[in-house]
């Protein structure tokens, strides 16, 4: 197996993506490999909606986004990471898959390791897939995390 020095994990919060990250965790600590968690914000368009009060900034919820991110990336450090494991914490603005790409290239990553949430239907043409797309623009290898599935 390819030796891995440094792996990036995306997070959103959500239940499937903790899957990657605990994926990402064991890999990590496999390899003694250095783990980067981040966290992708996506800039909030700046464009008026009808019945959306005047006096609301975006700039000021943008950066309640980001601290909220951080503090949120630091209790999954807390909780998931394992304690002998040396890891940092990212947390970028912008496209979520472009960011990710950027992100382990500009790190020289050995890899990626991302859940999918297992969108379908008109939900995955709608919103898109960021694993997909991360999956498509990625120079180093990607590793998907299923999303568990409830049985039945």
């Amino acid at each position: 197996m390819i030796p891995f020095k440094k792996i990036i994990c995306p997070t959103d919060f959500s239940e499937p993506s903790y899957e990657g990250v605990k994926a990402a965790n064991e890999l990590a600590v496999h390899f003694s490999a250095e783990l980067i968690l981040v966290n992708v914000v996506a800039p909030i368009p700046p464009i008026a909606f009808p019945g959306v009060a005047q006096g609301f900034d975006i700039g000021q919820y943008q950066k309640e986004m980001l601290s909220s991110s951080k503090r949120s990336l630091s209790d999954v450090s807390k909780n998931m990471i394992s304690g002998n494991l040396q890891f940092r914490e990212v947390v970028l603005e912008g496209p979520p898959a472009d960011q990710i790409v950027a992100l382990a290239d500009s790190e020289k990553a050995g890899a990626i390791i991302i859940a999918t949430h297992g969108l379908t239907g008109w939900r995955r043409f709608i919103f898109g897939s960021v694993s997909e797309k991360v999956v498509r623009l990625a120079s180093c290898p990607v590793i998907t995390i299923p999303a568990p599935h409830e049985d039945k």
